[in-house]
């Protein structure tokens, strides 16, 4: 019986293909996002290398870009935790909450797109596989056997963070950001980098030859981040949809998913690893078989649907512009993005950073 079916299928004539109106820009967009996010990036890291090689040996004082906080994620959850069970905006990397708030929101609404419209990381581990393609012909993909489990350990690493910082009392977790390391975190994480070892550096190098290899190894298989907004992305309405009268069968998108999703079988994405990146809608051929999109209404016609619900590459750059600058204007309006730390204080904790412990050692 199964033969008959899989022969019935094969003597299906192939669907008319009907071409794409419009140049497909998505990727191009995208690009432009990520590489400006970066920049962005780079830009607050050497401000804020001046600003500590001002108190560690003095010079030309330039202003603490608070920016930095966006790489303090687990901050960014004490301190939301803190606000939540407090109602209390908290006064030592507030900038950290603000940020991890707006990313959170991000996938909310669009799926991971902080992964792979902003993320910093994201942009390098992406730019690395593609590297890596050119040099060595192809990329490398796990068997499923070894996939699946490896998937699992971002998830691990972000139950690890959650439940330690769900164990925290809001006393406690203020405590920690008052103390002299929880102050002077982000001064930890830039020294980590400037005074790397023999280890940190063989862990590194590993982990850059593994992103030329497998296709976003780090984005996949360790980020604890990535874990909890793909988690969140589930309840996003926006969605990678497929119009299965539309799609021709080509298997392009497929083919060219990073997440190595079946896109050409399924109606709509729900994976938790789908970043909306938007390649497969790139790669598609057909016209209004493939868009990042609300669900359709069952009354609409074909045409209505996509016309009046799907989101754009312009208009997902756009939200999450909005998304971001909103929460910082915000931030600022209200005097909530500055740490409430005296020069003074500064001045005496950053040349002494790695001297300072855990306040839990």
């Amino acid at each position: 019986m199964t033969n008959l079916v899989e022969k019935a299928v094969s003597l299906r004539p192939p669907k008319k293909l009907i071409r794409r109106s419009t140049q497909d820009r998505s990727q191009r967009i995208r690009r432009f996002a990520q590489w400006l996010f970066l920049a962005l990036n780079v830009w607050i890291g050497l401000q804020f290398l001046l600003w500590v090689r001002y108190f560690e040996r003095g010079g030309l004082f330039v202003p603490r870009p608070a920016g930095v906080e966006g790489w303090l994620p687990i901050a960014g959850m004490m301190n939301a935790k803190y606000l939540l069970v407090t109602g209390r905006m908290p006064a030592i990397h507030p900038a950290a909450m603000f940020l991890f708030l707006a990313f959170v929101a991000m996938s909310l609404i669009f799926k991971k797109a902080f992964c792979s419209w902003l993320c910093p990381v994201g942009t390098l581990s992406e730019n690395l596989w593609k590297a890596g393609r050119r040099v060595f012909g192809r990329s490398l993909r796990l068997p499923k056997w070894a996939d699946v489990p490896f998937r699992g350990l971002k998830y691990l690493l972000f139950g690890f963070f959650a439940f330690m910082i769900g164990m925290m009392s809001a006393q406690v977790l203020e405590d920690f950001m008052a103390s002299p390391y929880g102050m002077i975190a982000d001064v930890r994480m830039l020294n980590f980098f400037r005074e790397i070892g023999l280890t940190g550096a063989i862990v590194l190098g590993g982990l850059v030859l593994l992103s030329m290899l497998v296709e976003n190894f780090w984005c996949r298989y360790l980020c604890p981040y990535g874990a909890l907004l793909g988690l969140v992305s589930l309840l996003s309405p926006m969605k990678i949809r497929r119009d299965a009268a539309a799609c021709i069968d080509c298997g392009k998108c497929a083919r060219a998913c990073p997440s190595h999703l079946p896109v050409d079988k399924l109606v709509q994405i729900r994976s938790v690893e789908c970043n909306a990146c938007m390649m497969c809608v790139a790669a598609c051929p057909a016209e209004n078989a493939l868009q990042f999109a609300l669900s359709p209404k069952r009354a609409e016609t074909a045409e209505q649907r996509w016309h009046r619900r799907v989101l754009g590459p312009l208009g997902v750059a756009g939200a999450l512009a909005a998304i971001f600058l909103g929460a910082v204007a915000y931030a600022r309006v209200t005097n909530h993005w500055q740490s409430n730390i005296p020069r003074h204080v500064y001045m005496l904790l950053v040349p002494r950073a790695d001297a300072t412990n855990h306040p839990g050692l």
